[in-house]
């Protein structure tokens, strides 16, 4: 494999960046994007970008033509063309970004459509970090009327601030950073909903009546921009006086941010129990060979899980192969069971559905640990009488399973219609980081959000045992969670397959998703598919496309060794390993029985070096980078058997070298 495909999945490398510099604010330009618009070290807007999507709420990613970039030390102008187009829809736009020496930075979109088509959105998005939850924050209404209002800290199921023509917070004290937007009328949701780790304004509001149809020659121009303000008590300076100022709470220089050196720091107090880790029924539909079988073995996994469509035909013979390759892998059954409404279960006359559910369980005898009930009418498990009409069959069958209930898809569902508590053991939904962007960074971002989910599900399912199930790098859904996405055209890949599933990229994300939700405390995770390009592992056949999903037949994939390395630790604790840049790498720490294994993983597609503190005298090290990934994709029983070097820590420091996207073992 080349280089690049075992670090990411595909043959190139990722789009590189472009530091800009307006006054005292740093910021970088990426493929149309402004992102990290920081003053000095604090993170004042995540994002700023054009979207546009399509009736399906789809994203239709540009491509851009014409870019010039003039960066000076203080002030920068970019101007490009981009260009999206799909099916129906082809519009263009001109960018133009400015930014002055008094940190003002202005994005100009002049947007055209090229034939007639339907949207959902075409317009800006600022994202603000999700840090500033809980924040004061003053809103600009589009009557003229000003608002004080706050971040939410817990996580909105519904736009926290409406009809916004801008909005201005505090970043350090004294200062202000306001967003005025000009061509639509702006609002705000909670991204956090679908685990994006910010808070995103947007438009056009979600109370107009969508989709929209776009007329041939129709223009679009909107502007956002970015100016910096001093408080109350700094309004009348704007001198000498008011730089003074700003540098005064800027603890390193603008014009480096990402200058402090990388550390991580192990604590020691336990965060609680590691969560039992499941993975999902391979969707190819193949059983499970052999090797395929000793080698998830190896991982010591919880659960499998298997959806259940009760309307449909093949259950039967889908619930079957679920048991064999359950029983084959020592594991128990966790069971999504996708029912009509309860009220048409008992009253029009699909009650024999539930007769039939009865009949199957007793013939095939699957060795089932939870249910999930999920609605095929509703994004969100809410009426109470669909568990109640379900759940006698259920427990007559395995009285000691755990009944769950909520959303096969995103968390906003069960945070704007709360499952019923009253009737079940567990709440569960799904999670992938690509809802909204598709970036590696943006997967990286994502992570921390997760654990945001978390603590706001706790709020209102109190003690109930909270399922995580299934995370996967790429939607299973459309991204209004209604469906199943579309399928691909012939020659591409299904929308429900990403290439970094197969590389070094995605080995660290999966370490970063099991940090995250382990240290929120969840019951249960249930991750990707046994086999395949949806899987932990290729098939002995190998992928239906080569040429775009270049894995090799039965090989691992690297994210296959993340799950063998937290096997041994079933059942132990997870520790805390704090990262001073966790856009740059993160790592997991658990321990059981007197043993700590810490895994590192790096989300830098360069070498960076890491301080790791919170060591004893001695610990062992284990490399998974481009050097040894094809030996562990290869030959993971060999590699697995790998201790690693033997290493000894000063004073409970060890520096260390991140290769690119690698992971490093540490055990002692």
């Amino acid at each position: 494999m080349s280089r690049w495909i075992l670090l990411r999945g595909v043959d190139e490398s990722p789009t590189q960046r472009v530091m800009l510099q307006a006054g005292l604010l740093s910021l970088q330009f990426e493929a149309g994007t402004l992102r990290y618009i920081r003053l000095g070290e604090r993170e004042v807007i995540r994002q700023i970008y054009m979207a546009l999507r399509d009736p399906s709420w789809d994203t239709i990613v540009p491509v851009l033509s014409d870019l010039q970039i003039n960066a000076r030390t203080d002030n920068f102008e970019v101007t490009f063309t981009a260009s999206h187009k799909r099916g129906e829809i082809d519009f263009s736009w001109r960018g133009h970004i400015t930014g002055d020496p008094q940190g003002t930075v202005r994005f100009l979109m002049d947007g055209v459509a090229h034939r007639t088509f339907q949207r959902a959105r075409i317009g800006f998005c600022v994202l603000h970090p999700m840090e500033c939850a809980g924040l004061p924050v003053e809103l600009f209404k589009v009557d003229g009327t000003r608002e004080r209002s706050r971040f939410p800290l817990a996580i909105s199921p519904h736009q926290p601030f409406l009809d916004l023509r801008g909005m201005a917070h505090e970043v350090v004290p004294g200062v202000l950073a306001e967003v005025r937007f000009e061509g639509e009328i702006f609002e705000t949701e909670d991204h956090r909903n679908w685990t994006d780790a910010s808070f995103k304004t947007y438009c056009t509001p979600l109370r107009l009546p969508y989709p929209v149809e776009v007329k041939a020659g129709e223009k679009v121009i909107q502007s956002v921009t970015l100016s910096l303000h001093s408080s109350q008590e700094w309004k009348e300076g704007r001198g000498r006086e008011w730089e003074d100022h700003l540098r005064s709470h800027i603890s390193v220089s603008a014009a480096s941010p990402q200058a402090k050196p990388l550390t991580l720091s192990i604590g020691e107090a336990p965060l609680g129990a590691l969560p039992r880790i499941g993975l999902g029924m391979a969707s190819h539909g193949q059983p499970l060979r052999p090797q395929e079988v000793s080698r998830l073995k190896a991982l010591h996994l919880s659960h499998l899980r298997v959806d259940l469509p009760l309307t449909g035909s093949e259950y039967e013979r889908r619930l079957h192969q679920a048991k064999v390759e359950a029983e084959a892998l020592g594991v128990q059954l966790e069971v999504a069971l996708f029912l009509p409404d309860g009220a048409e279960v008992e009253v029009h006359g699909h009650a024999p559905l539930l007769d039939r559910l009865k009949k199957v369980l007793a013939q095939i005898k699957p060795p089932v640990g939870t249910w999930l009930i999920f609605s095929t009418a509703e994004k969100s498990t809410t009426p109470e009488r669909l568990v109640q009409c379900v759940r006698p069959v259920l427990t007559e069958y395995a009285p000691a399973a755990k009944i769950g209930a909520g959303t096969n898809a995103y968390f906003t569902e069960v945070n704007r219609e709360h499952p019923p508590l009253g009737v079940i053991d567990l709440v569960a939904y799904s999670i992938n980081p690509q809802v909204h962007a598709f970036d590696d960074a943006t997967l990286v971002e994502n992570l921390v959000a997760q654990r945001a989910t978390v603590e706001s599900a706790r709020r209102f399912i109190g003690d109930k045992w909270l399922a995580i199930t299934p995370v996967t790098l790429r939607p299973r859904l459309k991204p209004d969670g209604s469906g199943p996405e579309p399928k691909a055209a012939p020659g591409e890949l299904p929308p429900q397959v990403d290439v970094r599933q197969m590389s070094l990229f995605g080995a660290g994300w999966t370490v970063g998703s099991l940090k995250y939700l382990a240290e929120g405390g969840v019951h249960s995770v249930t991750y990707y598919e046994t086999t395949g390009w949806r899987g932990v592992m290729e098939t002995e056949q190998g992928a239906p496309l080569p040429d775009k999903f270049p894995s090799r037949p039965g090989t691992v994939f690297p994210l296959y060794h993340v799950f063998a390395d937290v096997s041994p630790f079933a059942d132990g604790t997870v520790i805390p390993v704090r990262s001073s840049d966790s856009l740059q790498a993160d790592a997991l720490g658990v321990r059981k029985d007197g043993r700590t294994r810490v895994i590192v993983a790096s989300f830098n597609p360069s070498s960076q070096q890491v301080t790791v503190t919170g060591l004893p005298a001695q610990a062992w090290l284990r490399y998974l980078d481009e050097r040894h990934a094809e030996l562990a994709m290869q030959e993971p029983e060999a590699f697995c058997r790998e201790k690693g070097k033997e290493v000894e820590i000063k004073k409970g420091h060890l520096e260390l070298e991140l290769p690119p996207y690698g992971l490093i073992r540490l055990d002692y």
